[in-house]
C-alpha cells in the first residue's frame, strides 16, 4: 500500500507543496480545503500532469477529512495570510481557531500521523497543535528554520557570487524577528563566513534574512511567499518519509534542551520515520544562547496569550503544554 500525505489548505503554499510531493512519487497526496471545488480542481490538474512529468502519485482534492484517513503525515498550511504591515503575532487568535479545528479533524481521521505545521505564527501554532492533538512531541513539527536558513544561505551566496551548495548555515530560534542565525558556524566551501564578509555587511544580510518573509509580502502586495516555504516543507517530509535522519532546523517542543523548557523553538533536529528522532546539541556561545532564550521567550509570550484565551480557541482544550 502506498503511503499517504495530507495537505490541509489549497492556497499557494498548499497547492505548490502538493505538486512538489506528487512529483516525488513516493506517496499519494490528499489536499483539503473548505472552498468547494478549489482542492478538487487543483488536484485534478496535478493528476493530469502525471503522465507528462512521470509520476503515478494519486492526487485527491476534497472538502472533508474522510479521504485523508490513514495519512502518514498531515501538513497544515491553512490560515489567514500575513498582509503588509501585519506582524505574525497579529495572526494568533484568528489562525489559532482555524488550526485547532484542523488538528481535531485530521487527528480523528489519522490518529497515527505526524503533524507538520506551517501556519503562522508557526511556533505558537505548533504548540497549539501539540495541545489539541495530545500527540507526543516527536510527532508535532513546525516548519521555520529550514526556510529561514535557506533565505540566509541565498543572501550569502548572492553576496559572494558563490554556489548555494557551498554555503552551510543554521538559523535557530523563533520564526520571525527573533530568529538566531549562527554566523559563527556559517561557512562557504569550508571557510568561515566572517573571513569573507565584513561584520557590518554580514549584519545587513542577517537582518534581511529576518525580514525575508516581510520583504516578499511587500513586493507581492496581495500575498506571501510560497515557493520557498513549500520547498522547505518538502525537505522535512523527505526526511520523515525516507527515514534519512537528516539534521534540519525545525521548531519543536523543547524539554530542557538548550536550557529551554515547555515551548516550541527552532533548533537542529534529526528527523526520521517517527518524526523527531533527537534534538541535536550544538555548543553555543553565551551571546548565542542568550539570543535563543530571548527568542523562546517571545514565543512563550504568544503561547501565554493563547493559554489565557484557550476557551475561545477550542472549549475542549485543557492545556497547551505537552502531555
Amino acid at each position: 500500500m502506498r503511503a499517504k500525505i495530507t495537505v490541509v489548505g489549497a492556497g499557494n503554499v498548499g497547492a505548490t507543496l502538493t505538486q512538489r510531493l506528487a512529483e516525488r512519487d513516493y506517496a499519494d497526496v490528499v489536499v483539503v480545503d473548505i472552498v468547494e471545488g478549489l482542492p478538487q480542481g487543483k488536484a485534478l490538474d496535478l493528476l493530469e500532469s502525471g503522465p507528462i512529468v512521470g509520476y503515478d502519485s494519486r492526487v485527491t482534492g476534497t472538502n472533508s477529512y474522510t479521504e485523508t484517513a490513514g495519512s502518514d503525515i498531515v501538513v497544515i498550511t491553512s490560515g489567514l495570510p500575513r498582509k503588509p504591515g501585519m506582524s505574525r503575532d497579529d495572526l494568533v487568535m484568528s489562525n489559532a481557531k482555524i488550526v485547532a479545528g484542523v488538528v481535531r479533524e485530521a487527528v480523528a481521521a489519522s490518529p497515527n500521523c505526524i503533524l507538520i505545521v506551517v501556519s503562522n505564527p508557526v511556533d505558537a501554532m505548533a504548540q497549539l497543535a501539540l495541545g489539541v492533538s495530545g500527540f507526543p512531541r516527536t510527532r508535532v513539527l513546525g516548519m521555520a528554520g529550514v526556510l529561514d536558513t535557506s533565505r540566509f544561505r541565498t543572501f550569502i551566496a548572492q553576496e559572494l557570487d558563490a554556489s548555494v551548495h557551498d554555503v552551510q548555515a543554521y538559523v535557530l530560534g523563533g520564526h520571525g524577528d527573533s530568529m538566531v542565525p549562527l554566523t559563527r558556524l556559517t561557512t562557504v566551501a569550508g571557510v568561515p563566513v566572517a573571513e569573507l564578509i565584513p561584520a557590518d555587511r554580514l549584519a545587513v544580510i542577517v537582518q534581511r534574512a529576518r525580514d525575508g518573509g516581510a520583504e516578499i509580502v511587500n513586493l507581492l502586495r496581495t500575498g506571501s511567499a510560497f515557493y520557498a516555504p513549500s520547498a522547505a516543507v518538502g525537505q522535512m517530509v523527505d526526511a520523515v518519509m525516507l527515514d534519512t535522519r537528516q539534521v534540519l532546523p525545525c521548531t519543536v517542543y523543547l524539554d530542557g534542551e538548550y536550557g529551554v523548557r515547555g515551548v516550541f523553538t527552532g533548533v537542529p533536529c534529526r528527523l526520521g520515520a517517527g518524526g523527531l528522532v533527537e534534538v541535536v546539541d550544538v555548543a553555543l556561545h553565551d551571546e548565542e544562547r542568550e539570543a535563543l532564550h530571548r527568542s523562546a521567550e517571545s514565543v512563550r509570550q504568544v503561547v501565554e496569550i493563547m493559554e489565557q484565551r484557550r476557551a475561545e480557541i477550542d472549549p475542549a482544550l485543557k492545556s497547551l503544554a505537552a502531555s
